[in-house]
């Protein structure tokens, strides 16, 4: 559990920093279908609004807004 809240908070801050609102991080979960290695995509719940975020190593993420 401490781990879950780890990454959606990690995962909350880095869409702040690039300019994405997210009240309260609500959940995040790993999308299995569109990870692959060294590329993770998460669905990540805020209070807010909803995200698809994209991340490889070294790079800014990759935000899409979902309904």
């Amino acid at each position: 559990m401490a781990a879950q809240e780890n990454v959606q908070s990690m995962l909350a801050a880095q869409i702040r920093l690039q300019g994405f609102v997210c009240d309260k991080a609500i959940g995040a979960k790993k999308d299995a279908k569109r990870s692959r290695p060294d590329y993770a995509v998460w669905v990540l719940n805020c209070g807010n609004a909803r995200y698809r975020v994209s991340r490889a190593p070294d790079m800014a993420a990759k935000v899409d807004p979902l309904r």
